[in-house]
């Protein structure tokens, strides 16, 4: 049962009378899904629906993103609002009438839903501009991989005017809708890839003593790469180490010549970065060495770890109480998952929340990146009143009387 105190929100209520545009918003955008920095249609779809709501619109930024701006009467800070746009190279297995009609692409993390929200958030602020301090939308690309937000950043978009506060949300099944969750400092992982490729000789499977076989010697790799985590990690210093591509060989009677191993690594503390990097080619070589074997490692950098600014959760918290009701918010874990809205929280403060969307009755049960993704429509009201609601009273609560 919801209390009084969302019965008589007014952001909530306008939220609620647009639920069935966000409804539609989503589903068409999930039936047109575009790949990172090819969001080109997606664009032009924002910008349409924000076409007469009074914003000074920036577009492109990053090629194919968008920056919104509403801005107050007066002086007074900046809060900044970001949902991402790109889909996911993933078939979609769903048997619903809004599947991708793309071939291999499909909305199966949700992005579909974040610009839905925050076209729902922009509708709720246009009638609700603040006389001091301004309210920035930005529409992100490229957030699967491509570090769309590190470009918006490079071109300016925490700037004229200068952003004071960040704020971003992702719908996630690990919550029921109606509820949020955030987590204290470090929210997200640092999420990095590398690629090995183990060079032996090829041959004969008939005659393995005349050839190095990298098959073997890739396996080897492997198991002594999942000691690294286990032997050379403080067990209180969260990491991940995945391998999950292994490509080489020819046929059954052939041994391969090469193997090629993709991966990721996963921490919170960036520090170890360097660490794992190194010992994983220490390792590597070893190996290698030992077998007759030679190899090619490159470990590449990626987003750093999401912080949240834990002077925001109490504001959150508020924010939930005011949409949602009381005993909504809850503290959960760090994520091992990677987010480049790092990228916005390493200029300024921000928090990044997760937007409950689990409905069991509405099959949407399923982990994002699941071909069977989906999320609980229901959500996506609260999602747009919740985003709005947080810029409204920050700004109140940040400005001089």
């Amino acid at each position: 049962m919801k209390n009084t105190v969302v019965e008589e929100n007014v952001l909530l209520k306008e939220a609620l009378e647009i639920k069935e545009n966000l409804i539609q918003w989503r589903r068409h955008l999930h039936v047109n899904p575009e790949l990172s920095f090819e969001e080109y249609e997606t664009s032009k779809f924002v910008l349409e629906n924000l076409k007469d709501l009074g914003f000074e619109i920036q577009a492109p930024v990053a090629k194919t993103g968008i920056v919104a701006l509403l801005r107050g009467t007066e002086p007074g800070p900046t809060v900044a609002l970001r949902a991402d746009m790109d889909a996911l190279p993933i078939q979609d297995e769903k048997s619903v009438s809004y599947a991708s009609s793309v071939p291999g692409v499909a909305h199966l993390c949700g992005h579909d839903a974040h610009t839905s929200m925050l076209l729902g958030a922009a509708k709720i602020l246009s009638k609700h501009r603040p006389t001091k301090g301004n309210i920035k939308l930005i529409f992100q690309p490229a957030e699967e991989g491509l570090a769309g937000a590190l470009h918006m950043v490079q071109e300016g978009v925490l700037q004229n005017p200068d952003v004071d506060v960040i704020a971003g949300l992702h719908v996630h099944p690990t919550a029921h809708t109606g509820f949020i969750t955030v987590a204290k400092d470090v929210a997200m992982a640092c999420a990095d890839s590398f690629d090995i490729e183990v060079i032996g000789e090829g041959g004969h499977a008939a005659h393995p003593h005349m050839s190095i076989d990298s098959i073997t010697v890739a396996a080897e790799v492997i198991s002594s790469l999942q000691q690294i985590v286990s032997r050379s990690i403080d067990p209180l210093k969260p990491a991940v180490l995945t391998i999950g591509k292994i490509e080489g060989g020819f046929k059954r009677n052939v041994i391969a010549p090469s193997v090629r191993l993709e991966g990721t690594v996963r921490v919170l503390d960036p520090s170890l970065r360097e660490v794992i990097s190194k010992r994983m080619e220490q390792y590597i070589k070893g190996v290698c060495e030992g077998m007759g074997a030679t190899y090619k490692f490159d470990y590449q950098f990626g987003y750093p770890s999401v912080k949240n600014d834990n002077r925001l959760i109490p504001l959150l918290d508020a924010v939930s109480e005011k949409i949602l009701g009381a005993n909504t918010l809850s503290i959960i874990n760090p994520s091992m998952g990677g987010e480049d809205f790092a990228y916005y929280a390493e200029k300024v403060p921000g928090i990044f929340f997760r937007l409950g969307t689990y409905n069991e009755t509405k099959d949407c049960i399923y982990p994002n990146h699941h071909p069977k993704f989906d999320i609980d429509e229901d959500a996506l009201p609260y999602g747009s009143a919740l985003l709005a609601q947080f810029a409204l009273d920050y700004i109140e609560s940040n400005t001089n009387e």
